[in-house]
């Protein structure tokens, strides 16, 4: 049962969790680039998640996937609802292009943006990738700050890994590990997988295959606890449920439409 806006009033401003941050940690995984892909991602696609902060409504979010002139484009927006945006405004977008390629194979990116707007707290950075160099430069707009950067060749970013991640076979007890640029610097993460379950939501019942990052960026993810997804247990591995915990309480995404 979803708590009312009116039970939480109170609350301090300065306590208020970064919503949509959360979700784009959520959203934004990787895995070994070297790996033989064994899903196809269908594309277009178009995932509509409701956001909720410990039971309460707080937001949608969204992640699409399409090509447009010759490469492969990736989008995912963040929004509070109505009644949090006098508390706390949100309005994040998370876009970037990869590389086409044959499918199942998703290409290495290309470019890479993320602009967030969360309250006071504001960012706009910008990754340009030069794979036949192994090279990447990135741009802070707003703290003015640049860099150039060695990559290997297996290298993606936040965002456009986690779609990387969906069409790898994922076996129940083992983990897969990746390299992703994120803030200037080269993480390697290891992805557990931990588990098949079958869930249930609005939408119906699903069987599913439970992951769990293992973060240790410090750029965009802004996680206080572990990180779990649950992507569907069939060829296209659409996430139906992501949840990770935030400064008070925890954030959950929750599938509730789209096209996939």
């Amino acid at each position: 049962m979803k708590k009312s806006p009116d039970s939480i009033a109170a609350t301090s401003v300065k306590k208020w969790p970064r919503i949509p941050a959360s979700l784009h940690l959520l959203l934004c995984l990787s895995v070994l680039a070297l790996a033989a892909p064994a899903m196809a991602l269908n594309i277009p696609e178009k995932l509509v998640y409701e956001l909720s902060w410990s039971g309460i409504t707080a937001g949608t979010a969204t992640q699409e996937i399409f090509e447009d002139q010759g490469v492969v484009r990736i989008l995912s927006t963040a929004r509070s609802s109505a009644w949090i945006s006098v508390f706390f405004p949100v309005d994040d977008r998370i876009e970037g292009t990869l590389a086409k390629a044959a499918p199942p194979l998703l290409g290495l990116p290309l470019t890479f943006r993320l602009k967030i707007s969360e309250g006071k707290h504001k960012r706009d950075r910008e990754i340009t990738f030069d794979h036949a160099q192994r090279k990447a430069h990135y741009v802070d707009h707003l703290g003015k700050d640049t860099a150039d950067i060695e990559i290997s060749s297996d290298t993606y970013d936040t965002y456009s890994s986690f779609f990387y991640v969906r069409t790898l076979p994922l076996e129940v007890g083992k983990s897969v590990f990746v390299t992703i640029l994120d803030n200037k610097q080269l993480w390697k993460v290891e992805v557990q997988v931990l588990k098949k379950e079958r869930i249930s939501t609005d939408l119906g019942e699903f069987n599913t295959i439970l992951i769990k990052p293992l973060i240790k960026s410090e750029g965009i993810f802004q996680r206080k606890g572990e990180v779990y997804i649950w992507l569907t247990d069939d060829e296209k591995r659409v996430p139906i449920r992501m949840r990770t915990k935030v400064t008070i309480g925890s954030i959950t995404a929750t599938l509730v439409g789209g096209k996939y």
